[in-house]
């Protein structure tokens, strides 16, 4: 058999004939001898995963960055000169920041492995003409596949039989209503959704029983299509991780120019060449800020953990700070937006409507009528017919779940709701004969023996069940069913149909032997997977921050328009066939709700948002949704209800399914930044100082003054070590300004070091540097080693000190912040320790006087003081 044969994709355009002689198979199926070649030629049917990078290549990325170079470099230099002390401070830091480094980026993509966990074990076909259980990794084009309620569909097939059948397919299409399969030829050009000839891999048999031919494997299926997808799909640099990459590079270029020109400007000056490396080297530790990496990293550790309390699991630290500038959610509504299970929101019965409240599959709710509570007793007989005239079951547990059709699920629960217990009603009325449902048909019945007598209960489309009435129950007695009665019934179920609720219509009667005629009609029940009634108020809490939500749904545009008007999404819609006939990029800005829409163009969505400069969130559950998930800015999926397919491609998964919990994630994000933003502030600025006081202070006041170095290369690492550490840290444990949901969105592109926070550094890391020198200069009588111990603890106190001074710019009290306080007393103790115990003498320095503490205080409040002007002065030329 020539593989051309199974290039056709098209298999939902051609009869079943044509598709048992494309597939050179029958009714008997393929003979095992045929199974074997094909599974040669084709494959196992499973997805073929991606290789995944070694840990080792992961280890040796976390040596590219130049500053880590230059470090490399003075760790060098200085074990030639046998600064041994040096040499193991700088690779003391180095090793962990690669540990931090490694850790946060060996997290190897799973979603094809998570793909591959969907294909149930087993499948049934017909080989050798019997029926065999096999597994379902060599199922080969051309097998004869047979499903029935329950199954796990696992290949692509086109359906040759169909016995009331109907699938689950909402993880694939995103479609939430039960899809009815039938044999029959569908038109050309239909989408994935509609396609009722076929069946899909990964979608779930909910109703009936079925035979097909298969017509794809493995990578061949539609949910191989979309694996293939994740596999092209490449996840991009966060903007953080692209400004960082930028500001070291910066940073590399600074710091090699300035280590030059000092090297230099010292032999030309006549010094040592082992004394300018040494000094070069301490140039070079003070302009590199090396805990940065390592700081930000545990300020997204710990960020990930504020957003764990708060529901939202991230399974990559650098998305934590993409939340904060996120422009666009573009949102899934089967399970994100709605619950995916269907619910009856409205009911007409004694000519009269009632809403029903609760959503999902929760047993509670009330029963209203004009917005007053009313008890539901009066509503039994209806109530009683959906739950008898009903082939499935309620299953609970920690969620609760239906197992058989949703629809006849949301007719249980309903039942539930008015107190009715359905084991209790089942066997009062045991069921002793049924009329199935059928798509010609369109109505159901179940004959039921109550007492000594029997009766049977219909359901089905409410204009067929009418054509077999010619009573009405109305308040508890039964008349005769006039044109009127028949109008207002019809009036009422396009009403509730309008509002895009599926509506189903009941009758019942007593004499059992004609029980699908002369029917008494009781009412109607309509239903619709329901919006989670949290989700309202957090897009509008999103409309507040600046952003903008889009639906994007497989389900039909009738039903997106009701559930996004119920939310206050508004804009223009559009269907998945409409979308390919327009100019996307031209219209993207006006759309807001997209229905009837498949994986591809999902992912087509993202890329035109993100053409247009917007940083894209994508939310969802289903493996739909994956390769969209992962191209998106940030990823996020379901917990509850989401497939391990949407986990694995996301970012960020909701433990909760909450919406809220977005809005929630996006704040931490927010002040995660702001918190970022901080001590980049202050350790740039600190730096700044020390890069200051060692140059000027060599090239100026040591040539003129004879002064020697203010600083060596161990004080600098230790200034660095006790201020860039646990303060830094405790700086992104910061809590969020209370604006903070009110203010735009922050633009990705701007660079993180803006101009006013460029300035900022500037002035104050100067101001500090030159206040420093001022110390030393004083101090150019008294011993070198009382002179360094100055400059060495002066930049301790000025450093701790700058820390509030940037805090005061987001309002942030002193007390706001235990940590940071606690952070600063151990600093503050751990220089005393290394001035006033024999420690001094591995850093060489000298204990302090009560004057010399005078001079540092003094000047600390100097600078205090000089920050406030310079902050005052910003905010009036504001």
């Amino acid at each position: 058999m020539e593989s051309k044969q199974f290039s056709f994709q098209d298999y939902y355009l051609i009869s079943v004939d044509e598709v048992i002689k494309k597939f050179r198979t029958s009714d008997k199926g393929l003979s095992s001898h045929e199974a074997e070649l094909r599974l040669h030629q084709h494959g196992f049917n499973e997805l073929i995963e991606k290789k995944e990078v070694h840990p080792f290549k992961v280890l040796l990325r976390q040596f590219v960055s130049p500053l880590v170079w230059i470090l490399i470099a003075a760790i060098t230099i200085s074990f030639f000169l046998k600064e041994y002390t040096n040499s193991i401070v700088i690779a003391v830091i180095i090793i962990l920041n690669m540990i931090l480094g490694f850790t946060q980026e060996f997290k190897a993509e799973r979603a094809i492995a998570a793909l591959k966990k969907l294909s149930s074990p087993k499948a049934k076909v017909i080989r050798d003409g019997r029926e065999i259980i096999i597994e379902s990794r060599v199922l080969v084009p051309g097998d004869v596949l047979l499903v029935e309620n329950g199954d796990r569909v696992t290949a692509d097939a086109r359906i040759i039989e169909a016995h009331e059948l109907q699938t689950q397919e909402a993880s694939l299409t995103g479609e939430s209503h039960p899809v009815e399969k039938l044999a029959k030829i569908i038109a050309e050009k239909t989408s994935l959704a509609d396609r009722k000839n076929m069946l899909y891999s990964s979608t779930i048999i909910v109703k009936g029983r079925g035979k097909a031919v298969v017509t794809g494997t493995g990578m061949k299926t539609q949910v191989g299509k979309i694996a293939k997808l994740i596999q092209e799909s490449k996840s991009e640099p966060t903007p953080l991780q692209n400004q960082l990459n930028g500001l070291g590079k910066y940073l590399t270029i600074a710091v090699v120019i300035i280590a030059m020109i000092t090297f230099l400007a010292g032999i030309l000056t006549g010094k040592e060449i082992s004394l300018m490396l040494l000094t070069a080297i301490a140039l070079a530790v003070a302009a590199i800020p090396e805990g940065l990496p390592a700081i930000i990293t545990i300020s997204l550790a710990l960020g990930i953990q504020k957003m764990a309390k708060r529901n939202a699991l991230v399974r990559k630290l650098p998305s934590v700070e993409t939340l904060g500038s996120v422009t666009v959610i573009c949102t899934d509504k089967t399970g994100t937006l709605t619950h995916n299970e269907m619910t009856v929101t409205k009911l007409w019965f004694n000519q009269k409507t009632y809403e029903i409240t609760g959503s999902g599959y929760s047993p509670t709710g009330e029963f209203k009528v004009n917005n007053q509570v009313i008890d539901p007793i009066e509503l039994l007989p209806l109530l009683k017919a959906g739950l008898l005239c009903n082939n499935s079951k309620v299953a609970d547990g920690k969620r609760r779940k239906i197992i058989g059709d949703p629809t006849e699920g949301a007719l249980l629960v309903s039942a539930e709701k008015a107190g009715l217990k359905i084991d209790n009603i089942e066997a009062s009325e045991p069921r002793s004969d049924e009329i199935t449902f059928s798509s010609e048909r369109k109505l159901m019945t179940t004959i039921h023996q109550q007492g000594n007598k029997k009766l049977s209960y219909s359901k089905g489309a409410p204009e067929i069940i009418l054509e077999r009435c010619n009573r009405i129950l109305i308040n508890g007695k039964i008349q005769r069913m006039d044109r009127s009665h028949f109008k207002e019934i019809l009036l009422h179920n396009e009403n509730f149909t309008r509002q895009s609720l599926r509506v189903l219509g009941f009758a019942y009667n007593e004499n059992f032997k004609e029980a699908e005629t002369e029917m008494i009609f009781l009412g109607l029940q309509a239903m619709i997977d329901p919006p989670r009634e949290e989700v309202k108020k957090a897009i509008a809490t999103c409309k507040q921050a600046g952003i903008r939500v889009i639906m994007i749904t497989g389900d039909q545009i009738g039903t997106a328009r009701a559930i996004a008007q119920k939310l206050g999404i508004t804009g223009e819609s559009i269907t998945g066939k409409e979308l390919e006939e327009i100019n996307l990029n031209e219209k993207i800005s006006e759309i807001n709700i997209f229905a009837r829409v498949e994986p591809g163009q999902k992912l087509d969505i993202v890329r035109a948002l993100k053409k247009q400069g917007e940083t894209v969130a994508m939310t969802g559950d289903g493996i739909n949704d994956a390769p969209a998930l992962k191209k998106a800015d940030i990823g996020i999926s379901m917990g509850i209800t989401g497939t391990d397919v949407a986990k694995e491609a996301s970012e960020i998964i909701l433990t909760d399914d909450n919406f809220t919990s977005i809005v929630n994630a996006i704040e931490e994000g927010r002040s995660i930044f702001d918190n970022i933003k901080k001590f980049i502030n202050y350790l740039l600025s600190s730096n700044l100082a020390e890069i200051i006081v060692v140059f000027l202070g060599m090239v100026i006041l040591s040539p003129i003054f004879g002064t020697g170095i203010p600083l060596t290369a161990i004080h600098i690492l230790w200034i660095n070590l006790i201020t860039d550490g646990l303060p830094a840290v405790a700086l992104s444990l910061d809590p969020a300004r209370k604006d903070i949901m009110d203010c735009k969105p922050r633009n990705p592109k701007e660079n993180i070091l803006s101009k006013q926070l460029t300035k900022n550094i500037i002035t104050l890391g100067s101001v500090i540097g030159l206040i420093t020198l001022l110390l030393f200069w004083l101090y150019r009588g008294s011993p070198l080693v009382k002179a360094q111990t100055i400059v060495f603890t002066s930049l301790v106190v000025f450093e701790i000190a700058r820390l509030q001074m940037i805090r005061m710019e987001y309002k942030l009290s002193i007390f706001s912040n235990k940590y940071l306080i606690g952070a600063v007393f151990i600093s503050i103790g751990l220089q005393l320790l290394v001035i006033y115990t024999p420690l001094n003498k591995i850093f060489n320095v000298t204990p302090l006087e009560l004057l010399d503490w005078f001079w540092i205080i003094l000047a600390a409040i100097l600078i205090i003081i000089i920050n406030a002007t310079i902050y005052k002065l910003q905010k009036i030329k504001k």
